[in-house]
């Protein structure tokens, strides 16, 4: 069979009949079959915002070859070793699910809820504000990307054969389709939770074993190689050790590095959610507050201060709800998320100063005080409602240092509280911010009539585990540090890619 690839421009609410017409007439052929590679939107002309579509298509009487996609190749032979993997995030479950696949003895071990409890709970936290250690935003099966808009963007375009498994394995447990082929798709929590838990059976299903509420507390070092891991429910001896901690579980960082793991420390990012009315965001992206067959827009935007921090948006989710996600008593942190529809009536992304540490302190700084430091601004978070309610001020004020509006309706669950939130972060931070936030608001009109709240410190971990060159720990024979956790990868693409690597190291 023949091979041809076609692009079109097509409007945003184009049916699947209005494609094989334009296809036909392209190829003056009506027997082929197609297949949507790429399709992005285009609204750069908010008077023509339409479809870019990229279709493979196939007939016997065209001319050329399909390309065959390549697919990862796992090796299954029935193996003795063992094989513990401490988190149900993307790295942990992939680089569970492969070695599983390929012949080891796996077990998962999780010390959060299985997926159902810990929505339960995150349900029960935002009525109540009482806090479950063992399942909120951050801590659980899936991993803190389970209850965010479940994005599956990654930094790099290239479609490896780790990546299309993972979009495989996701659509084989009910995902649509389009995430195959959309230039930013995305899952959506509620999606989420319900894949989370057929991918957890699939594994289950091949021989792999999860074990809930089970915390790693401790490993025993010998020589460069891990012999033993003490958990809350006891003592686990395996042949290889898999650690995908996530980038908030600075209680496993601080023990890694006790034992000797060596982490160096990298830049990351701190600031605050911000949070417009969706109807502001669609009119400013498109020119109008409704578009045919597409929920929201959406928005991405950077900037460069003066004195060389950069400011941008992060995790912008269209339609989305902003939330309490703190993976521990006491602390205050906000993460966005957004159902698969998009529907919400709200729009937040965070505004982030990317940080270099030992610049901003102007000191040398240690992985461990790194943590420590981050530990302490979300306290003081907390501290300053006493609550999981939020400081927060208008994107006007902030700008302009001075108190004046009102707070208005919000997505956040448990409360805004006005304050000069300004004045919550280190000044060079905050000076940042405002010079980001004005750019911002030239740049889309309206931006400045928003919100901005709370505080956003876990775009990625502030710290990156020294890895040799079969990526195992740097002076270690057995143990791997990977995900976001690792400080290698970020997002539920990459770190899921970069746990299949590291378990592709091994065999």
């Amino acid at each position: 069979m023949g091979y041809q690839k076609l692009s079109f421009n097509l409007p945003t609410d184009y049916t699947d009949e209005d494609l094989r017409t334009k296809i036909a007439k392209k190829i003056r052929l009506s027997e082929f079959i197609y297949n949507i590679e790429t399709k992005s939107l285009d609204a750069r002309n908010k008077g023509n915002i339409h479809w870019q579509i990229n279709v493979e298509v196939f007939a016997k009487s065209i001319k050329g070859f399909s390309p065959k996609p390549a697919k990862l190749n796992i090796p299954y032979k029935k193996r003795s070793q063992k094989v513990l993997v401490v988190g149900s995030g993307p790295a942990g479950f992939f680089s569970a699910y492969v070695l599983q696949k390929a012949g080891f003895q796996t077990t998962i071990i999780e010390q959060g809820k299985e997926v159902i409890a810990r929505a339960s709970a995150i349900k029960n936290f935002e009525s109540t504000g009482q806090f479950d250690v063992l399942a909120n935003y951050a801590t659980g099966e899936g991993g803190a990307g389970t209850f965010s808009d479940g994005k599956l963007t990654a930094r790099s375009k290239h479609a490896s054969q780790e990546k299309q498994f993972v979009l495989d394995s996701y659509i084989e447990a009910g995902a649509p389709e389009e995430i195959a082929y959309l230039s930013h798709p995305h899952l959506g929590s509620d999606n989420l939770i319900t894949l989370v838990k057929k991918l957890r059976e699939r594994f289950q299903e091949i021989g792999g074993k999860i074990e809930f509420e089970t915390a790693l507390e401790d490993i025993v070092v010998k020589n460069g190689k891990v012999v033993e891991a003490k958990t809350s429910k006891g003592v686990i001896v395996a042949d290889y050790y898999f650690v995908a901690p996530g980038h908030s579980s600075y209680s496993t960082y601080r023990m890694l590095i006790n034992r000797g793991v060596k982490f160096n420390n990298k830049n990351f990012a701190i600031g605050s959610r911000v949070e417009h009315p969706q109807s502001l965001i669609n009119k400013a992206q498109w020119g109008r507050e409704t578009l045919p067959s597409v929920s929201s827009a959406e928005y991405r935007l950077t900037y460069n201060s003066s004195d060389s921090l950069s400011v941008y948006s992060f995790c912008m989710c269209p339609g989305g709800i902003i939330v309490p996600s703190t993976s521990v008593a006491g602390s205050s942190v906000v993460n966005g998320m957004s159902y698969f529809s998009r529907s919400g009536q709200f729009a937040n992304s965070a505004c982030v100063v990317a940080v270099d540490l030992k610049d901003l302190l102007q000191k040398e700084v240690s992985p461990l005080e790194s943590l420590d430091w981050i530990d302490q601004l979300e306290q003081s978070f907390f501290k300053k409602t006493n609550s999981y309610k939020i400081p927060a001020c208008s994107i006007f004020d902030f700008i302009k240092e001075k108190e004046s509006l009102p707070l208005t309706a919000t997505s956040y669950p448990l409360g805004l509280e006005p304050t000069v939130l300004w004045e919550m972060f280190p000044s060079k931070l905050s000076e940042a911010m405002r010079s980001g936030l004005v750019d911002f608001s030239r740049k889309m009109k309206g931006f400045e009539e928003g919100q901005i709240m709370g505080l956003e410190s876990k775009t990625s971990s502030p710290i990156q585990v020294l890895r040799d060159d079969s990526l195992r720990c740097f002076g270690f024979d057995n143990l791997y540090v990977i995900g976001e956790g690792s400080g290698h990868s970020g997002g539920i693409i990459s770190s899921a890619v970069d746990g299949i690597k590291v378990a592709e190291s091994l065999l």
